[in-house]
């Protein structure tokens, strides 16, 4: 099939989902997804482009405080002149979106004092609300204007539970994943209890309307060798964001690995109805993917339940779907983490094509796709992680044939702030969420350094080294390090380009990090 004829029909898809509920649809990038499709496409975008994205300047710099935890990872949204964004100090911020100026921030302590408060997740913002989560397992909604709370939830009180997916608002529910952090346990931890899912909450109360687990309750079958005792089956968190086909009604998710046993929906894309919860399809990626972080310990016998079949692979979905259309089909596309792009018919989950990207590794699954991919209409845009370089790829969205592809630049270590700190760990990876704008494609890299790729032949036309200190708007110093790597990419309005930089390897820990605004 022609290029050409994917090109219309895509952007007829995207054009009619194209923001969230109750947002504008001209330069708002007003959720994670950009748009109800997934698409992290910023269709209205005419100021920057490719000829003169070589004149891009640092606008303005807000610097996050020296804290215990110092990594950023909460995409930003922006609706109309505001930026909206959480911190790695335990706070939610809203900022000018043009000079950084203060609105309001929210202090999560207010809320609860105990636990790690800060914000993983991108916010979504429709209907005068923002919603977003934390590390802790409680979801926002705050009053988009003033910042304060309409309402706060424990969507999970497991003590492992955490928020990494980014929330997307439809017909006045909000959805959302589960995931947790419990899979990091030591040896005498009792692993594993927790189960994960998929929320969709009332918009006004934060009620829960349904909510999906991808696991059965996990059991006690015994012990560890530690004497702990030992659960199963267990894991299959949310840690992606979901996308919605307005058309149908459907929404579709991806699901993370068992932490112990082999049982659910473990690396799965879901498709289910969105007023109900129930399933209307749905595909497993993986024969056996059973994982924990012992499994990477130096002595993982009897701690890691897939070493002896060899399904300790962490190979799950962690990338957030795209919708679009191919021909007369819809076609809903995800990333994995074993390198592998999959499109799927949206309607009945039918294969259609496969591409493996990324060159697999034997555990641990970070050389693969791991947060998501973009949608400009004409073609996917999809990197990936520790590949031996990342690489950029451009890819026909009707046969999954690679139409270009471009690896992390070779000097990406050796040139710039990265080269000061040889031994922080700088690799040749691509860890952010791929954005696009019409005519360029953004990406950030472990090397610190934020890339506009050109979307025709994948050539770099800007580039940006973030490995500096700052003095942000705040009147706090920070310093930048490799861009976000759990979720977080470009985000594109209104003339401007907003980043968050801060994430592993931290080139520096004496100061905190960074989020970044370019414009012209």
């Amino acid at each position: 099939m022609a290029l050409g004829a994917v090109a219309v029909l895509a952007v007829g898809l995207t054009g009619s989902a194209s923001a969230t509920e109750g947002t504008a649809a001209d330069g708002d990038w007003a959720t994670w997804q950009k748009d109800l499709v997934g698409s992290r496409y910023a269709s209205a975008e005419h100021r920057v482009d490719a000829r003169n994205v070589g004149r891009l300047k640092l606008k303005w710099v807000f610097a996050y405080p020296k804290t215990e935890s110092t990594l950023v990872r909460s995409e930003p949204a922006v609706v109309g002149d505001t930026i909206y964004f959480g911190g790695s100090d335990g706070k939610f911020y809203a900022r000018d979106a043009r000079t950084g100026g203060a609105k309001w921030e929210f202090d999560l302590s207010s809320v609860d004092t105990n636990g790690f408060g800060v914000v993983w997740d991108g916010p979504a913002v429709s209907g005068g609300k923002v919603f977003f989560g934390d590390a802790r397992g409680y979801f926002y909604a705050l009053d988009a204007r003033t910042g304060a709370l309409r309402w706060s939830t424990r969507i999970d009180s497991h003590p492992a539970a955490t928020v990494t997916s980014s929330p997307i608002v439809y017909k006045g529910r909000v959805y959302v994943g589960v995931s947790s952090g419990e899979n990091t346990a030591g040896r005498d931890y009792p692993c594993c209890t927790f189960r994960g899912h998929l929320d969709a909450l009332d918009v006004n109360t934060g009620a829960v309307d349904w909510r999906y687990y991808t696991v059965p309750q996990p059991q006690q079958v015994g012990t560890w060798p530690s004497g702990a005792a030992r659960y199963e089956p267990s894991g299959v968190g949310v840690w992606s964001s979901p996308v919605i086909d307005p058309r149908s009604g459907t929404l579709f998710v991806g699901t993370g690995q068992n932490y112990t046993g082999s049982a659910g929906d473990f690396d799965t894309l879901l498709a289910l109805d969105a007023r109900t919860g129930g399933v209307r399809w749905k595909n497993q990626v993986t024969e056996a993917d059973t994982w924990r972080s012992l499994c990477n310990d130096p002595e993982p016998e009897g701690y890691c339940p897939g070493l002896g079949d060899g399904s300790a692979l962490d190979y799950d979905i962690g990338a957030t779907p795209n919708i679009f259309r191919a021909g007369n089909r819809t076609l809903v596309g995800v990333g994995q983490k074993l390198g592998v792009y999959h499109a799927f018919d949206a309607r009945t989950g039918e294969v259609v094509w496969r591409r493996q990207l990324g060159v697999p590794l034997p555990s641990g699954g970070i050389s693969g796709i791991q947060w998501g991919s973009s949608f400009d209409g004409r073609r996917l845009y999809i990197s990936t992680y520790y590949a031996g370089p990342g690489t950029l790829f451009a890819v026909n969205p009707a046969d999954g044939e690679v139409l270009w592809q471009t690896p992390n630049p070779a000097d990406g270590c050796t040139t710039g702030g990265a080269a000061q700190y040889p031994n922080a760990g700088c690799d040749l990876a691509l860890p952010s969420a791929s954005s696009t704008s019409p005519g360029l494609v953004w990406e950030g890299g472990i090397d610190g350094k934020f890339r506009a790729y050109d979307s025709r032949n994948g050539r770099v036309l800007w580039s940006y080294d973030a490995i500096r200190s700052f003095t942000g708007v705040n009147g706090v110093v920070g310093t930048g390090s490799a861009f976000a790597g759990t979720g977080s990419g470009a985000v594109i309005s209104r003339g401007m380009v907003y980043v968050q930089s801060g994430y592993y390897p931290e080139y520096s820990t004496t100061e905190g990090h960074v989020l970044l605004a370019f414009g012209l």
